[in-house]
């Protein structure tokens, strides 16, 4: 079993539909979106939801009703502002959920034991079924914090179903960016597939993040899409990568088969006599060759 993450050092650059075209290149293995703050490859593979699972990722402090006294303890502790005050209510206390950092300062040192210190609900996993194989995917609530946490955990129950079916591969569709979900979908992977595009902000978030692949010492190959629209830039970025010993298997055409694509709601490949999908076949092979 091998788990391939395809990842961008930033947004925009094709990724998903890079990914989306993989995963109906490798036929039946497990998909994974591991881009849980902003979700979109279910919008091109339309899983069929099987199971529906709350995440947990922290805690969060509340006032129980009845037994704050107007202490004044728990705001003067709070160094993140998230206890406002109001006199003229009963309590004269109340927490802000989008302001609590879950430190539990407040419950801890509260002389009545009037805040209770809870796991919240911070969003939800799910594992569906598609057309290319069984897929694990998560939704993080809104202003949501521990991420990191909830891609590990959609990770780890991908590589539990790919060990069940006896599955071959398991390609993720990881975060952009290099912060901590990106380092959550890439630690320990098989191989980690960058896909960029020929732009200043694009050959300089390569390097962010290819500088993080080559501190985890993952195996790591470089995509370049829409190449043809800046083939100065795709050069300097080709070059930039060798220095780095980063394998560029992969250029793909600016083609606006990929807006169509993204309309019917399917992956590029399926648009097999196109430029785009040959370009795509063509990186898959060479992956395939190289994992």
């Amino acid at each position: 079993m091998k788990e391939l993450v395809i990842i961008s050092g930033k947004g925009g650059t094709g990724k998903t539909s890079v990914a989306a075209s993989l995963v109906a290149l490798a036929g039946n293995s497990v998909v994974v979106d591991c881009d849980v703050d902003a979700a979109d490859l279910h919008l091109v593979l339309e899983p069929e939801i099987k199971k529906v699972e709350n995440f947990s990722g922290g805690k969060k402090a509340r006032i129980k009703p009845g037994s704050c006294n107007d202490c004044e303890k728990c705001y003067d502790l709070c160094r993140f502002d998230a206890i406002s005050k109001d006199k003229n209510k009963k309590p004269a206390y109340s927490i802000d959920n989008l302001a609590c950092e879950g430190c539990g300062v407040c419950s801890y040192f509260c002389p009545k034991q009037a805040i209770t210190f809870e796991p919240t609900v911070n969003g939800q996993w799910f594992i569906s079924d598609t057309r290319y194989g069984p897929m694990v995917h998560a939704r993080l609530g809104i202003a949501a914090e521990n991420s990191g946490k909830l891609v590990s955990l959609v990770r780890g129950q991908a590589k539990m179903l790919a060990e069940k079916d006896d599955l071959p591969f398991i390609i993720v569709d990881g975060p952009p960016g290099i912060g901590c979900p990106v380092i959550a979908s890439i630690t320990g992977a098989d191989a980690v597939l960058i896909v960029t595009e020929p732009t200043v902000s694009g050959e300089h978030d390569l390097e962010r993040v290819a500088e993080l692949t080559g501190y985890f010492k993952i195996p790591t190959y470089l995509c370049i899409n829409k190449f043809d629209l800046n083939l100065e830039t795709a050069i300097n970025i080709e070059k930039k990568a060798e220095t780095r010993g980063i394998n560029v298997i992969g250029k793909i055409h600016y083609d606006r088969t990929v807006t169509e694509a993204q309309i019917k709601r399917v992956p590029v490949v399926a648009f097999p006599n196109t430029t785009v999908a040959k370009d795509i076949i063509v990186t898959w092979n060479s992956l395939g060759r190289l994992i």
